[in-house]
């Protein structure tokens, strides 16, 4: 068998290599790859489409309508598969693959595998300069995919066809580790994808493959168990890593066992149910009251599986000088973040050899006390604020409470950039573990539809009677918004509620609120826009085959809701929701944002100061 060999063009050995690897889940073996997104152009059409075409059954390829929009898909498949699936994306050489920059950028911050086949200019330069070729007169060999190169964990141009029988392996390699887990880019010149090679036979035999779990260092669990044990305010931040590991379980269980409050990231929201006496809420910028309250003084942190980013730590200015960091991470890079006391390896083995170490230990009950007090008061606000009536403006806490009374405990929520995600994170009451994603790692406009997308191909696949459930702003809903053609085209059904506030809004408020005047975010408040009017979203939506409607409050947004839950097509809803009114005040930590130091601007002077007050809360560190 090892002498055997199959004579295949470079793009049909990729495919054919791809269409063969599986990974086990749950003890169930799947493809590795779900399949893929792609748009064809003449750098992938003849051979890569050649080869995708006599594998459809095993690797489905869903036609995309803009290339940006297809890694955002690929993402939040991901994100649903927990990393341990992913989908490829293939464009065309030039202006279709830098279309893939942003998604590329999004999938390495939020640390998600993506598989980017793109094409490229021909490796023999005989027909120089090509179309769509970026010519660097200095450099031949430097050209536009060099551009991904800062924003993938693993970038390769194919130059010969032998090598992809060590680069596939290399990419999948860095796709599947828990600590370096990122996109994958390979440029496949034109010439090249149709060379042939003498492949071994062995090459194309099925692997199943299985995600590493890295054991923590006997003598770092040691360390932290030591500085554990020593708590008087102990907290748990439990990041996005804790689900990636699937270590919900072992994080709920640390918790209970030495009574430690705990409180979630961003990426970490639905590691604990609502409910839970444990969960003291969301931290930080877009936090809680409650979780930012015990912030303050916890004197221990045991932070699992976050990168600590500045949304997270209040740009770090949300706890206390003093506090001392633990930092459970599979990435090296982020488990020695600020001065951590590090803890490198998987979220779940290193919970479980923390929580041996430190038997006997609990957390004092007057700490668990005040803790469940702030949780208390920040349950009731939350209660308040998404309510309406008593002619209350609409806002986005409304809808989002409304949506979270009606839906399945086991519907998924997505959001994205603008003021979604903080009025997500701070007013959805989880119901089920695993069931949020929202993408503020790159705070990426346009994630919301597409993101979704990819989340129900991937939930169709294990929990098809399920509804992914989108919050969009009307400035997202504009920048990219064809994937709702998408999800029709392929009848993976949506739920997507636009909340229209008339252009971008909360940039607004930030502008606002360091002292500046409104200034080309709102419609109303562009001086190149004469009379701004609001765009028909019910109508550009039904014209892309969704079923649509628009409703004028929360209590018809509730019954339109019940409809769009029953119907069997991607369904929108749309209402209008005040630009100044109804955001949520509460539950916010300081935030460094650039301000002007010298300015004739009396508003922002005064803004900046105050802006500047706090700042001596913010700890030095690396």
């Amino acid at each position: 068998m090892a002498d055997k060999s199959i004579k295949l063009t470079t793009a049909q050995a990729i495919i054919r290599w791809l269409a063969n690897q599986y990974i086990e889940i749950d003890g169930k073996q799947w493809r590795l790859c779900g399949g893929g997104f792609g748009i064809f152009g003449h750098g992938n059409v003849t051979c890569l489409g050649e080869a995708l075409y006599d594998h459809q059954e095993e690797l489905p390829l869903y036609r995309g309508q803009n290339e940006q929009s297809m890694g955002f898909a690929a993402a939040g498949y991901a994100k649903q598969w927990l990393r341990q699936r992913f989908m490829f994306c293939t464009a065309s050489a030039g202006p279709g693959t830098l279309n893939l920059v942003t998604a590329s950028a999004l999938a390495h911050a939020n640390r998600l595998p993506m598989l980017m086949l793109c094409g490229d200019t021909f490796l023999t330069r005989l027909p120089d300069p090509v179309l769509q070729q970026m010519e660097n007169f200095n450099d031949p060999t430097f050209g536009a995919n060099d551009a991904f190169k800062p924003i993938t964990r693993y970038w390769d141009r194919i130059t010969h066809p032998a090598q992809i029988i060590q680069s596939l392996p290399a990419a999948i390699a860095t796709m599947l580790d828990p600590g370096d887990c990122g996109p994958a880019f390979l440029g496949l010149p034109q010439d090249v994808q149709g060379w042939t090679y003498d492949y071994p036979a062995v090459f194309f035999e099925k692997k199943v493959h299985r995600i590493r779990r890295q054991t923590p260092d006997a003598d770092e669990i040691a360390d932290a168990a030591a500085l554990l044990k020593a708590a008087e305010r102990p907290m748990i931040i439990a990041g996005g890593g804790v689900q990636y590991s699937k270590a919900v379980a072992a994080l709920t269980e640390v918790a209970e066992t030495h009574q430690i409050p705990v409180v979630e990231t961003i990426a970490g929201r639905a590691n604990m149910l609502n409910d839970h006496p444990l969960n003291i809420g969301p931290i930080g910028v877009t936090g809680s009251d409650s979780a930012n309250a015990i912030a303050q003084k916890a004197d221990v942190i045991l932070a699992v599986g976050t990168r600590l980013q500045d949304f997270t730590t209040g740009s770090w200015t949300a706890f206390a000088k003093d506090a001392r960091f633990i930092s459970v991470n599979a990435a090296r890079h982020d488990a020695g973040k600020h001065m951590s006391l590090p803890v490198v390896g998987d979220a779940k083995l290193s919970l479980g050899a923390l929580g041996a170490a430190v038997a006997g230990y609990n957390a004092p009950a007057e700490w668990i006390t005040f803790a469940q007090e702030e949780r208390a008061k920040w349950d009731a606000y939350v209660a308040d604020n998404v309510s309406y009536g008593d002619n209350r403006p609409n806002s986005y806490a409304q809808a989002i409470g409304v949506v979270n009374a009606l839906c399945d405990r086991r519907d998924r929520v997505v959001a994205a950039a603008g003021g979604l995600p903080a009025e997500v994170t701070a007013n959805w009451r989880t119901l089920d573990i695993g069931t949020v994603d929202v993408e503020f790692g790159f705070s990426c406009m346009g994630y919301e539809i597409a993101g979704a997308w990819g989340a129900r191909i991937a939930q169709s696949e294990r929990e098809p009677e399920r509804d992914t459930i989108s919050f969009c702003g009307d400035g997202s809903y504009l920048m990219l918004n064809s994937d709702i053609y998408s999800s029709v085209l392929t009848q993976k059904k949506m739920i997507l509620l636009v909340l229209d506030n008339g252009g971008f809004a909360v940039i607004n408020k930030l502008q606002n609120n360091t002292g500046n005047e409104s200034f080309n975010n709102l419609l109303a408040d562009a001086p190149t826009i004469p009379h701004a009017f609001g765009v028909d979203f019910e109508a550009h939506a039904t014209a892309m085959g969704a079923a649509a409607e628009t409703v004028a409050n929360p209590a018809e947004l509730a019954e339109a809701f019940k409809r769009a839950q029953t119907s069997d097509k991607t369904y929108v809803i749309v209402m209008k929701v005040d630009a100044y009114e109804g955001w949520t005040t509460e539950g916010h930590a300081w935030w460094e944002v650039g301000t002007p130091h010298v300015t004739d601007n009396d508003k922002v002077r005064a803004a900046h100061l105050e802006w500047e007050s706090t700042r001596d809360k913010q700890r030095k560190g690396v």
